[in-house]
């Protein structure tokens, strides 16, 4: 049962850091290559950069629900909902 999980390429699963500009202040986000492949066909669809996109989502989410705790784990589960939704 596992091993169509198991079997995943370990480049898929290891990190990457990326910095990224948001609101003009440079940070750094660590990522699984997967979540970064996944985050830039997102910002393909939204025809715009990958920074561009991420630093939206950042300001959009803040301005929703005030702080962002854990900022690459908000990534993350965008990434999954954005594949849940294209599935659907």
């Amino acid at each position: 049962m596992c091993e169509i999980y198991a079997s995943t390429p370990p480049p898929e699963y290891e990190q990457l850091t990326r910095s990224i500009r948001i609101n003009g202040a440079v940070t750094s986000i660590r990522l699984e290559q997967r979540f970064w492949k996944i985050l830039d066909e997102l910002a393909e669809e939204e025809q715009t950069s990958t920074g561009k996109f991420i630093s939206t989502l950042h300001n959009e989410a803040y301005s929703l629900n005030g702080e962002i705790s854990n900022f690459a784990s908000l990534l993350r589960v965008v990434c999954t909902t954005y594949l849940v939704n294209k599935a659907a």
